[in-house]
């Protein structure tokens, strides 16, 4: 029997499956999992529920953001990082899953430079956050994306680096080995970086990093411990010698051409956009000059119209994709600007809604417990004020965020702080 029943009463729901909203609905859940979904005419209640009902509520299965790093703090600070104690930059992590949960983000996988004891941390109710998977480290070549060397020699690490195996590999072996490391570590996915990117110092988005061997390499370890790859991939050339390699998720994919959609067409890969964060980079740019590079700065501007295009094609051509941020270059916490960006840029809003629930569950391998509000599943699910299908706006204000559930616990309700952990 279930310690306690919940009943939220909503102007709306949607349910995650792509149908239209049930107008006037309701969810119920006993203990972890929900017992009833449905029109409110049609819904017992059980006697003694708790009963939430406020106005002008939509409910939706919890969000999936499937690219933070909550080991960073929000925003890239060149002097902020090098005046930062590691400890301390690791203890940035907690107010991160915070934050991350009371904008509605359930469930997000880490894209590297958060230790899996952050993951475990969370599971095991130290402090609040969303469910987890991570890839730890982020493995690529010298001089390449995953290469924290800066001209003046110094290594700057985004992130705290404990507990997190170093990323430069160069060969086969090389690859290998550091793979098994991070997968020693905890990793639940291998991150790679096949192509250059906009924060690293010695290369440029357009340019193909790793040879097909050396993915090929990091897939099958993977693989042989039932462990999925992604790829930070903007470059046309580095999109496509990840999906030769058989690298499941494509993250940025800002330069697609017509080949590499093929191919990830081909290979059932999902595209996982960020199309937020190369606009994040110019933003935080703006406030603080002093806090970045002018050369990455650039290198942003020049990639946000490419990167738009790229997304757009995507889209027509019918190829999977899925909702991720990049938080940790931007703000945590502000994850559904993502969604706005993707409806601007061509989906409509339920498609939006759909990328960053069932999609990226089912990516997960947690399609049968998340990702759509049905009876048995896991209650982990969001209330936000007003209607998202017709202002789709509204998740770019966390404010906006009503109610957050995960596994049947309230873990945020407007207007009360999250409750901490006894002990703590």
């Amino acid at each position: 029997m279930a310690d306690y029943t919940v009943a939220l009463v909503a102007d709306r729901l949607i349910d995650g499956s792509g149908r239209d909203p049930i107008e006037a609905a309701a969810v119920i859940w006993e203990g972890e999992r929900i017992s009833a979904v449905g029109p409110r005419a049609e819904i017992r209640i059980p006697a003694g529920a708790e009963v939430i009902e406020e106005d002008d509520l939509t409910v939706l299965p919890g969000l999936m953001d499937l690219h933070v790093h909550l080991g960073m703090q929000a925003g890239v600070n060149f002097p902020r990082i090098l005046m930062t104690p590691r400890a301390l930059a690791l203890l940035y992590a907690v107010p991160n899953c915070a934050a991350t949960l009371r904008a509605g983000f359930t469930t997000v996988r880490d894209a590297g430079l958060t230790p899996a004891g952050v993951k475990l941390a969370v599971e095991r109710g130290l402090f609040p956050g969303p469910r987890l998977q991570v890839a730890v480290s982020i493995l690529g070549q010298t001089g390449g994306h995953a290469d924290p060397f800066m001209p003046c020699g110094v290594g700057l690490d985004f992130g705290s680096g404990l507990d997190v195996p170093a990323g430069v590999v160069d060969g086969v072996d090389d690859m290998r080995r550091r793979v098994r490391e991070v997968l020693r570590s905890g990793a639940d996915w291998i991150k790679l970086c096949t192509s250059g990117g906009v924060l690293s110092a010695s290369d440029t988005p357009d340019a193909a990093q790793l040879t097909v061997e050396e993915i090929a390499t990091a897939v099958y370890e993977a693989q042989a411990q039932d462990k999925g790859c992604m790829a930070h991939a903007m470059s046309a050339q580095g999109i496509k010698n990840a999906l030769r390699a058989g690298v499941r998720t494509i993250e940025h994919g800002c330069f697609l051409d017509e080949e590499g959609i093929a191919l990830m067409r081909q290979r059932g890969a999902t595209l996982v956009p960020t199309l937020v964060a190369p606009v994040d980079v110019i933003r935080n740019a703006a406030k603080d000059p002093a806090s970045i590079p002018e050369s990455m700065v650039q290198k942003a501007r020049d990639t946000v119209e490419r990167h738009a295009a790229s997304f757009r094609a995507a889209l027509e051509a019918g190829v999977e994709i899925a909702m991720g941020t990049d938080s940790g270059v931007g703000d945590h916490g502000r994850n559904g600007q993502e969604l706005v960006l993707m409806a601007e840029r061509g989906m409509t809003p339920m498609q939006a809604i759909l990328a960053s629930t069932r999609t990226p569950a089912r990516l997960l391998g947690l399609g049968d417990r998340l990702g759509t509000l049905e009876a048995g599943k896991l209650a982990d699910l969001v209330a936000v004020r007003g209607d998202p299908l017709a202002e789709i706006g509204l998740f770019s204000d966390p404010g906006r965020v009503q109610l957050v559930v995960k596994g049947g616990a309230i873990v945020h309700q407007a207007g009360r702080p999250l409750l901490v952990p006894a002990g703590l």
